[in-house]
């Protein structure tokens, strides 16, 4: 279940991204849960969809990742206001898209940085992003545990040489 820390921060957010809204029209912010229903019953399908896409991204904190989660929540969103009878006006859309952008994907893009700078200052600032290395190995940015890494099989290597560690793509 490691995607639960993603979820758990991404429904956060979009509970942060109603309350925010509420507050900025002058609307009562504790009725928040009104505005942010749609998102996080879009959010949760978004999980979904990103864990079952074929080819999909590999972990919850990716980028990918985010870019399915995002793109599901805001669409699937407003569809599911605009059945509820709420409204879905082209400057909501907007800003609900680039706001949500920004939590979604922006967290993770955050945490790529912060894992790349951490892993070059173990290598002594000169490592590259899809290298093996001992205990850990960074693919785009992101660090595999010890446990991602023993998962994979030796003949499961892409293109670069790099073990594959999505046991689903073999």
């Amino acid at each position: 279940m490691r995607f639960v820390p993603a979820l758990v921060l991404d429904a956060v957010l979009v509970l942060v991204f109603a309350v925010i809204g509420r507050a900025s029209h002058d609307e009562d912010p504790g009725g928040f849960l009104l505005t942010a229903w749609p998102f996080i019953v879009a959010l949760l399908l978004g999980h979904l969809v990103a864990a079952l896409l074929p080819g999909r991204p590999r972990r919850p904190w990716s980028l990918g990742w985010g870019a399915v989660v995002w793109a599901v929540t805001v669409v699937g969103g407003m569809l599911l206001r605009v059945v509820s009878g709420d409204t879905a006006q082209v400057a909501f859309i907007i800003v609900a898209t680039l706001v949500l952008g920004i939590f979604l994907v922006g967290w993770r893009a955050v945490a790529a940085l912060l894992r790349r700078r951490a892993h070059r200052e173990r290598q002594g600032g000169g490592a590259d992003a899809a290298e093996a290395v001992g205990d850990e190995r960074i693919d785009d940015g992101v660090v595999a545990s010890s446990e991602d890494v023993a998962e994979q099989s030796p003949d499961a290597s892409g293109p670069d040489g790099v073990p594959d560690s999505d046991p689903h793509t073999r």
